[in-house]
């Protein structure tokens, strides 16, 4: 491995504290950057990035035990070197200690801090010699800190969850989550057989299973750059977990419906939807930005697909022309992402309980707008990637003692394995650690007729 792998690892962690860029887009940005370099650098680079990011707090606990200045009054690009390598002797163990320490060492040099190379060289050493009796928060004592050292979480969202769904569930979701998820994708099985699109995979190396619940959705791992495969080029395969992929299950449009997806970036649950119908009916994808509206034709355009017809609009300005106009509004709206943290690590650490408080405000304002959209008898079906009552159950309470509209039972449009007591009253929420899926809720309410 050679400096200068891990000196790019250092300019995405920087790129990623200067300028707020969510950590998976700073790594795609580089890796396409960097498409020359061999996969084993690449993925290197990703696992050292994603892992600093998603163990940060524990990280910082023990380099704190070992440094004389804390971490946060840290030279930025000290803290970086000295967090990437902590990383890789702690959690990488195809990188021996000492290489870890002499890289780092090595780099601060090269970042123009010589007189800090034995600071640094002094920290790491300390962390080798003393890392099986590295001191955590006594789980007697601090439950909270202890679970947020441990797992690298907040403090704030351990207690929540603790209170929500108590301890043994809640160390099932926080260590899954730092495990990682594989790349699921949805098969286009009316454009191309799977058989058909398997072998295109398998030959240029990926590995490809089955995943769980929808026979449709397959796991892909063994590749570098999902763009550069011609399954997906040529329209055959979409990135979407399977969570996502229930929306349209949860929906059943038949043929002719006219569904509304109000916040649609970047398009798989319209186009998954659009599949379900054939080329009959109409799905409107709308969405605020002209990067996102974009995003979405790009995908319509690739999918081969005619009957998706892509509209630049604020689902919080309310849409006089689309009254009691849609069989189908599909709601997947914005959320703190809380159920998808092991893709997006660093989630966790730029939400709090006040921007959740927002977002449920903000959730209930297009909400508001989407009742008026829906034909009376049509669904509205609800969704978000995260956990927690407030976002997801307590909104669809909220809803239903508002407008006029009543919960359905998801249980005629979902696997068996998924069913519930929830599900029987027409809610689904997918749990890390319980179900193979991301964290997502779904909900599925009709519009009463008078």
């Amino acid at each position: 491995m050679t400096e200068n792998i891990r000196d790019i690892i250092i300019q995405i962690l920087g790129e990623i504290s200067e300028s707020g860029i969510y950590s998976h887009m700073a790594i795609r940005g580089a890796l396409e950057k960097y498409q020359y370099l061999p996969r084993r650098d690449r993925a290197f680079i990703t696992r050292v990035c994603e892992g600093t990011i998603e163990r940060l707090i524990e990280l910082d606990y023990i380099i704190n035990q070992f440094a004389t200045i804390p971490v946060e009054k840290m030279k930025p690009v000290i803290r970086d070197i000295l967090r990437t390598a902590v990383y890789q002797i702690r959690c990488m163990d195809s990188v021996p200690a000492a290489a870890a320490v002499n890289e780092a060492v090595k780099l601060t040099q090269a970042k123009g801090f010589y007189n800090l190379k034995g600071f640094v060289n002094g920290v790491l050493r300390s962390v080798i010699r003393n890392g099986d009796s590295i001191e955590y928060p006594d789980p007697e004592t601090d439950m909270v800190g202890y679970l947020s050292v441990k797992y690298s979480m907040p403090e704030w969202i351990v207690r929540n969850w603790l209170e929500e769904f108590g301890p043994i569930l809640t160390k099932r979701m926080l260590k899954t989550l730092l495990e990682e998820r594989p790349t699921i994708v949805r098969f286009k099985t009316d454009r191309m057989n799977p058989a058909t699109i398997i072998d295109s995979l398998t030959q240029q190396g990926v590995t490809v299973r089955r995943a769980s619940y929808l026979p449709y959705a397959y796991e892909l791992s063994d590749y570098s750059y999902l763009p550069s495969l011609s399954a997906f080029r040529s329209g055959w395969i979409f990135p979407q977990d399977t969570s996502s992929m229930l929306v349209a299950e949860a929906a059943a449009p038949i043929k002719g419906d006219y569904v509304i997806d109000l916040c649609a970036a970047p398009g798989g649950k319209s186009l998954h939807i659009a599949d379900k119908m054939g080329n009959f009916g109409e799905v409107e994808a709308r969405d605020l930005t002209p990067d996102k509206v974009a995003l979405i034709r790009d995908n319509v355009r690739r999918a081969g697909i005619i009957n998706v017809k892509v509209v630049q609009m604020d689902a919080l300005v309310y849409d006089a022309a689309s009254e009691e106009r849609a069989d189908i509004v599909i709601c997947d709206l914005p959320c703190s992402g809380l159920g998808v943290i092991s893709r997006k690590s660093d989630i966790k650490y730029r939400v709090s309980e006040e921007k959740i408080d927002a977002l449920q405000e903000l959730q209930r304002m297009i909400l508001k707008n989407a009742a008026s959209y829906v034909r009376p008898g049509g669904r509205l079906i609800y969704s978000t990637c995260t956990i927690g009552k407030k976002e997801n159950l307590d909104n669809v309470k909220w809803f239903t003692s508002h407008f006029p509209f009543e919960t359905e039972p998801l249980d005629p449009f979902i696997p068996k394995k998924l069913r519930s007591l929830g599900t029987a009253e027409g809610y689904l929420q997918l749990i890390p650690g319980v179900h193979d899926t991301d964290g997502f809720f779904i909900a599925r309410m009709r519009k009463k007729k008078f």
